[in-house]
């Protein structure tokens, strides 16, 4: 399998660490895929194989999307090309109640590529409420959707809390986690919004789920805000390696900031490549 372009944006997405968990796996001997926190699946989508993957998500119109996407592809692109990317499309295609699952999907990834800065967020309702993103030069490769459909032909597709499917989890299965950051980067605090998504006790039962990958002979790999609250929550006796990158901050007057993220994982450090400038 080669790479596969994610069809999404998502908020907090991997696709700049593809490289690193591309060396980190190696030549790892892995029998099934799992990833709990699937998002824009950007890891998932680059992993280059096609051993069967349990994915899943807590956001289950996300989910419903990609299970549209691998079932009936074609279907989604003929409804998604006919929608325009003008600020009085947006809003009235936001505002529609779709009934069926493709229409469904092909809003969905719409609102998705022309909402701002690709964030999913819902009112109290229910309803999504994104503003429009305003990307003028907005053009969509609709083969990303094609190529993401026969990616996911062989995954098993769910919605629900991250333990989903942990008691499938066996021997050499490798689980990529992705958690919602409940901590900021570089000790800057608590993330208000994501307390209620992600808590800091969420964060305590995922430390207690690796710890059940493990007692099963299985991989994971989690990524995390390098902070030391994270840092005390998943020290175990396994690798972690501080990554740094540069993150875009938001709004008019945007500027790159440099912040530092965790990666924890038990794959054997001879199996991969590892750069030992970043490891800890």
């Amino acid at each position: 399998m080669t790479y596969v372009e994610p069809f999404l944006r998502w908020a907090g997405g991997k696709t700049w660490l593809i490289k690193e968990i591309d060396k980190m796996i190696g030549k790892l001997n892995y029998n099934r895929y799992f990833e709990p926190f699937l998002g824009g699946a950007s890891v998932f989508f680059a992993l280059q194989h096609n051993k069967k993957a349990y994915l899943s998500d807590i956001n289950e119109e996300l989910i419903d999307s990609y299970i549209t996407i691998r079932d009936f592809p074609n279907e989604v692109i003929e409804l998604f090309s006919k929608y325009k990317n003008t600020e009085t499309d947006y809003y009235n295609i936001r505002e529609l109640k779709p009934q069926t699952n493709v229409e469904k999907a092909a809003r969905f990834i719409f609102l998705n590529q022309t909402s701002y800065n690709g964030l999913y967020r819902v009112n109290r309702k229910g309803e999504y409420n994104v503003p429009y993103g305003f990307r003028k030069r907005w053009e969509y490769d609709i083969t990303r959707i094609l190529n993401a459909s026969q990616k996911l032909k062989k995954a098993n597709l769910s919605s629900g809390d991250f333990e989903l499917n942990k008691y499938k989890i066996q021997e050499k299965d490798l689980v990529f986690l992705d958690p919602p950051y409940t901590v900021s980067h570089n000790n800057n605090g608590f993330i208000e919004y994501n307390k209620v998504l992600f808590s800091l006790e969420d964060q305590h039962r995922l430390s207690r789920y690796i710890n059940y990958v493990k007692k099963k002979g299985a991989y994971y790999i989690l990524t995390n805000a390098a902070h030391v609250t994270i840092k005390e929550i998943f020290e175990k006796d396994d690798r972690r390696i501080l990554v740094d990158r540069y993150s875009l901050i938001g709004g008019k007057n945007s500027k790159r900031e440099k912040v530092s993220e965790y990666i924890f994982t038990n794959i054997p450090e001879e199996v991969g490549e590892y750069d030992k400038n970043i490891m800890e």
